[in-house]
């Protein structure tokens, strides 16, 4: 995909922020589209379809947490990548984030290079549309690598783009032990930072919405996918 077909949303209440950040990412060639409030948020991002949304915390008439929980529920924009970008680093604001489907949390201020590194990174996750459907059938369960979906007992699972890449990894190698380091850097990749409580509030979700049987914790190790764990 070429940078210009990229689409991006960035969301902040500060003028100033949607002007220097949204100028770095236009010198980088993507599309940018701007928002001043999550309401307008989610209208612009229904209109634009972004691959990528920048989302500020506080905000007026629809705080960011709020604008990404709805987002993440609408039809269309289930596997949009959305980070935070704001000024509250707080771990109980890192895991609010997480928990209403964001991928990634951007603390502000950050230098317009970095930003701009960090989000190419998250992009490269973007890829072509492929011809031939990339499955794995795992007992009651079906990844679809190429959808971001996740069908159990026939039932459609839709997951944050996150959440999906984490399960298709431990799921890659069923019974096999992903230490912590390695499942951040293959999901999150090095050039992301993110807080230490980041994996497990995504194996939380997982295990609310696929199963807790699915999953073991190896205490200082990391974590497994099992599928007859008794």
């Amino acid at each position: 995909m070429k940078t210009n077909d990229i689409k991006i949303l960035l969301v902040d209440d500060e003028p100033d922020i949607l002007e220097i950040v949204g100028y770095n990412l236009k010198n980088e060639g993507y599309t940018v589209h701007t928002a001043n409030n999550g309401l307008k948020a989610i209208e612009k991002a229904i209109k634009h379809k972004p691959h990528l949304i920048l989302l500020d915390i506080m905000m007026p008439e629809m705080d960011g947490i709020e604008a990404c929980e709805k987002i993440r529920n609408t039809e269309g924009l289930e596997n949009t990548i959305i980070s935070f970008l704001t000024a509250r680093g707080e771990d109980y604001s890192q895991v609010a984030g997480f928990d209403a489907g964001a991928d990634d949390y951007i603390t502000k201020p950050v230098k317009p290079k970095i930003l701009v590194s960090k989000v190419k990174s998250l992009l490269r996750r973007v890829k072509e549309s492929s011809s031939d459907s990339d499955q794995t059938t795992l007992g009651d369960i079906i990844i679809d690598r190429e959808a971001y979906l996740v069908i159990k007992n026939g039932e459609k699972i839709v997951l944050p783009r996150k959440e999906f890449e984490l399960f298709s990894l431990l799921a890659s190698k069923p019974d096999k032990v992903f230490k912590r380091e390695t499942i951040l850097d293959r999901v999150w990749g090095n050039e992301v930072v993110v807080g230490g409580r980041t994996i497990d509030v995504h194996i939380r979700k997982l295990r609310e919405k696929l199963g807790d049987n699915l999953f073991k914790t190896v205490k200082g190790v990391g974590y497994k996918f099992v599928l007859n764990e008794n």
